[in-house]
């Protein structure tokens, strides 16, 4: 029997043993496939779980490691897809009755690198209808919940990863961010994820369709340490001619940035962006947790960076770019959507052009604000969210209007709309117990910094030995 202990271990070790011999890819997916089937009916992070699919590929996967064939990145490593990715041949819901049933044809790109780097699917991740909602509700079951406490939620949209990932269901979890969808879960499940940079990932889904604008959203990886992200992001980046907002430039050495020095970089340090509510607890972890950076040797000073409430500055961008998306659905099947669903795109039906073109505006006004704040710093760092996770049921998944007190993106949007980099680490827990992260942001292009700055929290704040309750 394979030793329980190996579900704690990193995807890098697990991938080491792999290579070695040491642990067979079979074995490996049968324990996180027992895992998934004992634990995950507290937390449905799994939509779906691909269990005779992953037996095949591990299968496939220890004969090319017995033949000593030439072994990709993440060979035999049992990962977990985001829900809202297309997997060919397998059910992508999107965390909606729309289509509950859909097979797609093809697989995304993130899929097809996953897939291609030898990785085993274990299945599908939840996430809230169509990625809208910082949380797992959805009309598909009952909603997702946080490992470190199941009355609470895991955070949106890549929920499922992150309480997997915190649960120890999986080694490796992809996800997307289009407002703070990695790094919102993240944080609340106290694990690492990063945004990547505008463009360093491809957004081609498989799918057909018209040509769409992206200005938010971007595909990245999730991860219990900062070199599995380091790891996963390396196969997920480059250029992919299907998209023609990725970068064209090579992808830096994502791993090669884990040992870099920090010493003498220029840390701002804002505890709420100008405009945040931020709680009492939160505020007191965050703060900190920057002071860290002075002991590594980084300046830190506190900036008076202040911004606007980004659902005021851009939200019809938003709402308008998802109407264009799915609107048509608006009055085939609106009744299959949820309440908050059915205002988002609604919302989005009633953008003007004119209001549009004000947005695009405020979203070059806040490039120059931040542009300003990077020629006199290396990092950005703020708590990642304004409070601790919420309890399932308090987000207004069927409100009439843009959430208010649980406004999740209040750190993490603004830097999807100007296309840059973040992180965020665990950096403590609040007196409930229930974790709380610090954003690390870095310039555009900038992801060697924030790892390298993440990779030295991590090493004088480790946080992998912390287990939620339900693991």
């Amino acid at each position: 029997m394979i030793d329980e202990d190996l579900a704690f271990a990193s995807a890098a070790e697990l991938i080491e043993l792999i290579a070695a011999k040491q642990i067979s890819p079979v074995e490996l997916a049968e324990l996180f496939l027992d895992r998934i089937e004992r634990l995950d009916g507290q937390l449905r992070s799994f939509i779906l779980v691909t269990g005779d699919e992953a037996m095949d590929s591990a299968r496939a996967a220890e004969r090319a490691v017995l033949r000593g064939d030439t072994l990709g990145a993440l060979h035999g490593l049992p990962v977990s897809i985001k829900d809202t990715q297309m997997t060919g041949g397998i059910r992508t819901t999107q965390g909606s009755l729309l289509f509950e049933e859909r097979v797609p044809e093809r697989d995304s790109a993130v899929v097809e690198r996953v897939r291609a780097a030898g990785a085993v699917v274990l299945g599908k991740t939840n996430v809230p209808e169509l990625g809208f909602v910082g949380t797992c509700q959805n009309r598909l079951g009952p909603d997702g919940t946080n490992p470190w406490d199941t009355s609470r939620t895991p955070g949106g949209s890549s929920g499922g990863a992150a309480a997997a990932l915190a649960a120890r269901l999986c080694p490796l979890s992809t996800g997307s961010d289009g407002g703070g969808s990695i790094r919102i879960p993240a944080n609340f499940c106290g694990v690492y994820g990063i945004k990547p940079t505008q463009g360093r990932v491809s957004a081609y889904t498989g799918a057909e369709g018209p040509p769409l604008p992206n200005i938010f959203s971007q595909n990245g990886p999730l991860s219990r340490t900062v070199r599995d992200s380091a790891l996963l992001l390396g196969v997920l980046a480059g250029r992919d001619p299907r998209d023609p907002s990725t970068l064209r430039e090579a992808p830096p050495d994502f791993e090669g940035a884990l040992e870099a020095d920090v010493r003498g970089m220029r840390v701002a340090w804002s505890p709420d962006f100008g405009f945040a509510d931020v709680d009492p607890e939160v505020a007191e972890v965050t703060s900190a947790a920057a002071r860290v950076f002075e002991d590594l040797g980084c300046q830190v000073e506190e900036t008076k960076l202040k911004l606007d409430p980004p659902y005021d500055t851009y939200g019809a961008l938003m709402t308008a770019d998802s109407y264009t998306r799915y609107g048509k659905y608006l009055e085939s099947h609106g009744e299959m959507l949820t309440g908050y669903g059915r205002f988002f795109l609604e919302h989005g039906s009633r953008v003007s052009a004119s209001e549009y073109a004000r947005c695009l505006g405020l979203v070059d006004r806040l490039k120059a604000t931040m542009n300003d704040l990077f020629e006199g710093f290396d990092l950005l760092v703020s708590p990642t969210a304004c409070f601790p996770a919420f309890r399932n049921g308090e987000y207004p998944g069927d409100a009439s209007g843009f959430p208010d007190r649980y406004f999740n993106g209040a750190f993490t949007m603004p830097i999807n709309a100007i296309g840059h980099t973040a992180a965020t680490v665990p950096a403590g827990f609040s007196s409930q117990g229930l974790p709380i992260g610090l954003q690390i942001a870095g310039r555009r292009g900038g992801e060697e910094a924030v790892i390298a700055a993440s990779a030295s929290f991590e090493r004088a704040r480790p946080w992998v030995q912390n287990r939620p309750p339900v693991s």
